[in-house]
């Protein structure tokens, strides 16, 4: 009796091949890709997404690691974020949502009329539903004008400015379901009342809505967070030509006389669009200016050092030049807290790590520059900081001291990949800022909560 031979439908085999070809992948690895004309490493499968925090480093194995299940949660965490298709897929899940629902997958950005790109925080800043409490805000600005004396005594200015937000500048573009009539904003509160309480302030805010209708460019981009690279251009030297009026000082000057005018956009004018991580990008269809700035070269002038603390809306006239070439090398410390640049090359430092006093007194003026998006945080402590030093030293060294242990954990955190895709997780997840989520999990490191 002859025996049956076994066959196989090609239909079975590749349905086969699809439902374990995902796991087929997960040992393959990128040789190399290139970048910039060169060829980089990338052996360990980093996919080349922006806004992604991912672990470089597998995790390590031990007993205790492993019986806790730790090492098996990392591992497969790690597993998926350099599995060879991440990156593919990751485009196709962005680029279908794009598409289909005419959304984007950028944790606190939404799509507006025509393609604009908004931070949902900005858009409800311009509308005012992120109102501070107004007593909030007058105890904020007593303490800013003690500070402001203070250092008026010993030759140095303060200042602060307020930058626009793209929800209120480009209103006409957010969707109708977050529109309203407008009481009052964070905006308008903080100029009013910083006003009554004497206190040096540049609104930047009022001045480009005043030049909207006649600006010759873009003051904000469609698929930027921050305003225009011509914006920041204007901005720049507004601010320079405001100081000067402050602080009765020459600073050099920043110019322009040739304009590109291209329709796709350079530097952060797309930033948003790059964080999308989409397989084709959109049409711009804008167009957008960039000039070619020149300095003043006098060294004479650049003398007067400037230290800003500001929110993102900073780097724009930091890539530009313009602490170095103008503010005499003045630092920028990113929400009062990463000091850019790093006064110990090769080493990322902290605003906590530095001498407060010191620095601000190596100064010639204090510049506090926040977007509208952002008032509910501005200076980020630094006013209570401040008022402490020069009403309190001895209470404010005492705190200062207790709290270096938390912020040295904190800044572990923030250098960790592992431990900050851990913290952002835990923002989103419990719908709390990133640097509350960073100062819960320092807290913990440091054995202070259990």
């Amino acid at each position: 009796m002859a025996v049956k031979q076994r066959s196989y439908s090609i239909h079975c085999i590749l349905a086969l091949l699809v439902i374990f070809w995902p796991m087929f992948l997960t040992f393959i690895k990128y040789s190399e890709r290139e970048k910039g004309g060169e060829t980089a490493d990338v052996s360990y499968n980093k996919p080349n997404l922006v806004g992604l925090v991912i672990s470089d480093e597998k995790p390590k194995f031990s007993l205790e690691n492993w019986l806790n299940g730790t090492f098996q949660a990392e591992t497969e965490d790690y597993n998926n974020d350099h599995w060879s298709m991440k990156e593919a897929m990751v485009r196709l899940n962005n680029q279908f949502y794009y598409q289909a629902f005419n959304q984007i997958r950028v944790n606190g950005f939404v799509i507006g009329k025509d393609d604009y790109i908004f931070s949902e925080g900005y858009i409800f800043s311009a509308f005012g539903d992120d109102l501070v409490a107004e007593e909030k805000v007058k105890d904020m600005m007593r303490k800013a004008k003690v500070i402001q004396d203070t250092l008026k005594k010993k030759g140095i200015d303060l200042l602060f400015v307020y930058a626009p937000g793209k929800g209120a500048y480009c209103k006409e573009f957010v969707e109708d379901k977050y529109v309203h009539p407008v009481t009052k904003t964070n905006h308008d509160q903080y100029v009013q009342l910083g006003k009554a309480a004497g206190v040096n302030y540049l609104d930047l805010f009022t001045y480009f809505e005043k030049i909207k209708p006649s600006a010759m460019y873009p003051l904000f981009p469609k698929f930027g967070h921050h305003w225009s690279y011509y914006g920041e251009c204007l901005a720049s030297d507004t601010i320079i030509k405001h100081i000067e009026k402050l602080h009765n000082c020459d600073l050099p000057a920043i110019t322009w006389k040739k304009v590109d005018v291209v329709d796709s956009a350079r530097s952060r004018d797309a930033d948003v669009l790059k964080s999308m991580n989409l397989l084709k990008n959109p049409e711009q269809n804008m167009k957008l200016a960039y000039p070619e700035v020149l300095f003043e070269s006098d060294s004479t002038k650049n003398v007067h050092r400037v230290l800003t603390i500001s929110d993102s809306y900073w780097y724009g006239p930091v890539y530009l030049g313009v602490p170095g070439n103008c503010f005499a090398g003045g630092s920028f410390w990113y929400y009062f807290n990463k000091v850019v640049p790093s006064p110990r090359p090769g080493e990322k430092v902290e605003v906590w790590e530095l001498d407060l006093k010191k620095e601000i007194e190596s100064n010639e003026v204090i510049m506090l520059l926040y977007s509208d998006g952002n008032l509910p945080m501005f200076g980020n402590n630094f006013i209570n900081d401040a008022y402490e030093l020069y009403t309190s030293p001895k209470t404010y060294y005492v705190r200062a001291e207790r709290n270096k242990q938390i912020q040295t954990y904190a800044k572990q955190v923030r250098e960790t990949p592992a431990l900050l895709k851990k913290a952002t997780l835990k923002s989103k997840d419990n719908n709390i800022s990133l640097d509350s989520a960073i100062r819960y999990d320092a807290m913990k490191l440091g054995g202070l909560i259990k």
